[in-house]
């Protein structure tokens, strides 16, 4: 059976200020766990979120949904400058693909 925290997006990865692995999360940005071993850094963060969980259901607070799980329309809108807008129109019109097509190909 999955727990509340199987569906969340975690990253382990050295930290060399600290000289030890630290576990994220990304619903989470103000959660992380330090630990020497990547496993058991991986296990404490599973363990705060699992925690944190359940003060924010006792607090009556939303909690962040998984990205994993979320509905996205595959629309990013995105600004920017003019300049940069008539560049990416012409190395689109060289590459033989429309903008958009390019803009993602880039991404």
């Amino acid at each position: 059976m999955n727990k509340p925290t199987d569906k969340y997006t975690y990253r382990v990865m050295w930290s060399e200020e600290d000289q030890e692995y630290i576990g994220l999360c990304a619903e989470f940005p103000s959660l992380s766990w330090l630990e020497e071993d990547p496993i058991a850094s991986l296990s404490g963060l599973r363990k705060l979120v699992l925690e944190t969980i359940a003060d924010l259901q006792k607090a009556d607070e939303p909690i962040p949904e998984p990205f994993s799980i979320r509905d996205y329309s595959g629309k990013v809108l995105l600004r920017v400058p003019p300049e940069t807008h008539r560049h990416l129109v012409i190395q689109a019109a060289e590459a033989g693909v429309s903008l958009n097509r390019y803009i993602a190909s880039k991404l």
